[in-house]
C-alpha cells in the first residue's frame, strides 16, 4: 500500500515546466508537467554534473538539463542515448486536479 502526499493543484505546475518540492533531509523533487497535462517526478539533480533539472526544458515526455543539454525520459528517469545515466523517479498521480507523490 502506497502512502500518497498531496503536493499541489495541477495548475501550480506550468505547462511544459516544473515545480520543485523541497524535502527536509532528502533530495529535492522536480514535478514536471507536459503539454498534455501528464505529471512526472524526478530527483532535481542531473546525474552528469548535478544540474537542476527543474530549470530544464520540457519537450514531449523528456527534459533537457540546463547545464549540458543531456536529455532524460520523464517516464523512467533514464538518459536518452547517447547519454548515459539515470535520475531517481518517484511515483506520482493526478486525482481531482490535485498532484500526489509517493514519498
Amino acid at each position: 500500500m502506497t502512502d500518497w502526499t498531496r503536493i499541489c493543484p495541477l495548475d501550480d505546475i506550468p505547462r511544459l515546466g516544473a515545480r520543485v518540492v523541497q524535502r527536509a533531509g532528502g533530495a529535492d523533487i522536480a514535478l514536471f508537467r507536459t503539454a498534455g497535462d501528464e505529471v512526472f517526478a524526478l530527483h532535481d539533480r542531473c546525474p552528469h554534473k548535478g544540474g537542476p533539472l527543474s530549470q530544464g526544458i520540457v519537450h514531449g515526455r523528456k527534459v533537457t538539463c540546463p547545464l549540458h543539454g543531456w536529455n532524460f525520459d520523464l517516464q523512467d528517469g533514464e538518459a536518452v542515448a547517447p547519454d548515459t545515466g539515470r535520475c531517481a523517479r518517484l511515483a506520482v498521480k493526478l486525482e481531482g486536479g490535485q498532484v500526489f507523490l509517493a514519498l
